[in-house]
């Protein structure tokens, strides 16, 4: 496809990965743009990064750029190379899968056919035949601006079709996750999952086997954008949250499930309002939504069993996140104010004597007052409470929230009765 046909030029890429290809273009090797960059712009979306893809090998890419490049990946390796604050991903060229049945051929493959590493290079057309959906193996050569299709992905284009280049059943047990990437690419581009491409419903639980780490990173992608709503739908109708958040759809699919995905639902599409209006998101909010329903169940049991309230809440947090977490990781920096999040509600009852200025100045108040507003949205607590929070804001004698990620400490002086008598007046003990 000659460039008068595509409309790609120069002025669409970044000054890093011009940079990038014209690196490789100019030491002699072949490098193209591919995959995601090329497929937005051809459907008139602005790429959100580059990739490249070249037939230098990962060391010769790191011999062109020197100290800008570095070497990551096991299951494949490829070359991160740094431009200012652009990170632009070079990867080589791959052999066909059809040859992986070649001697001299050191691809790993686990029993469940997953493939565990492929470094097998190849030239351009394997290396299409090699990527997942047909959308995906475009490229776009520097040398001569044309666009290059081995997989038929122009009709898709145009047709606004998403397909698998390959067996459904073969592509998706090699890497599960392109289950979770086929809803995620159709629903934020407006594409059609092929009926061959829909994800198989006996396959969606060989995605408990995948990394948690690596699904923290894709369910960022899945629902911490502008389109997470219709994202969040796709995964409820081909079953794909029940394996990654498993005490979530169980409570969604119980009795008191309906008012559980107002809830979760309302903070997606709160979280998309605020990315869309370019304000600050944390997934810190979405997985305390996600979760919290799990943790009300559990301690509600705790507490018919007889356990004190703010006991059986935190233990029921602990018991949830310690499940969650062997499914989809959630690092500290977001589990902790999560936790905080869930942790706050109980004191938002409290309204009386000095309890709502003690609450109100915590750094974590507006995140655990958004999380109450939610409550009241889906019936789980009285709108009137939160009715009342929002109204004692703006009373010109209420203390305002404290900014920042912790409260400062006061500096204490004199001996051990002096901290205890600081220690039995901290706000912690409102809870």
């Amino acid at each position: 496809m000659e460039a008068r046909e595509h409309g790609i030029t120069r002025d669409h890429l970044s000054e890093a990965a011009l940079a990038v290809l014209d690196g490789l273009h100019d030491a002699g090797y072949r490098a193209c743009l591919v995959g995601g960059a090329v497929r937005d712009m051809l459907l008139g979306v602005a790429p959100k990064d580059f990739d490249v893809s070249t037939d230098a090998e990962p060391e010769a890419v790191v011999e062109v750029f020197g100290r800008k490049a570095r070497l990551i990946g096991r299951r494949f390796q490829i070359c991160h190379v740094r431009f200012g604050r652009e990170i632009i991903e070079v990867s080589t060229f791959r052999a066909d899968p059809g040859t992986a049945e070649d001697e001299d051929d050191t691809r790993e493959i686990d029993d469940a056919g997953r493939v565990l590493r492929d470094n097998v290079f190849g030239s351009i057309a394997e290396d299409a035949r090699r990527r997942d959906f047909a959308i995906n193996g475009l490229y776009w050569d520097v040398a001569d601006e044309c666009v290059y299709d081995y997989v038929g992905a122009s009709a898709d284009v145009a047709a606004r079709n998403l397909c698998l280049i390959g067996d459904a059943r073969v592509r998706y047990r090699e890497d599960p996750v392109r289950m979770i990437r086929a809803v995620r690419i159709a629903t934020k581009l407006g594409l059609t999952i092929d009926p061959s491409a829909e994800p198989p419903a006996d396959m969606v639980d060989l995605l408990a086997d995948v990394p948690s780490a690596r699904l923290f990173d894709e369910v960022l992608k899945l629902l911490m954008h502008p389109a997470g709503p219709e994202v969040f739908a796709a995964l409820r109708h081909y079953d794909l949250l029940r394996p990654m958040f498993p005490q979530t759809h169980a409570v969604l699919e119980s009795d008191a499930g309906a008012a559980s995905e107002v809830l979760i639902k309302t903070a997606i599409a709160n979280t998309a309002a605020r990315i869309e209006a370019g304000k600050p998101v944390t997934p810190a909010f979405i997985f305390a939504a996600l979760l919290w329903p799990a943790v009300r169940e559990r301690a509600a049991d705790l507490e018919r069993e007889g356990m004190p309230a703010s006991p059986a809440l935190s233990s029921a947090q602990s018991h949830v996140v310690s499940q969650q977490v062997q499914r989809v990781a959630i690092p500290k920096r977001f589990s902790i104010p999560m936790r905080e999040i869930w942790q706050l509600q109980p004191r938002f009852h409290k309204r009386r004597g000095r309890a709502p200025n003690r609450l109100i100045p915590h750094p974590r108040f507006r995140a655990a007052y958004d999380f109450l507003l939610l409550r009241a949205t889906a019936g789980e607590v009285e709108q009137e409470l939160a009715d009342w929070w929002t109204l004692v804001q703006d009373d010109p004698t209420t203390p305002k929230p404290a900014s920042g990620t912790g409260m400062k400490k006061r500096k204490r002086r004199g001996g051990r009765r002096r901290r205890l008598h600081e220690d039995n007046e901290s706000p912690a003990n409102d809870e």
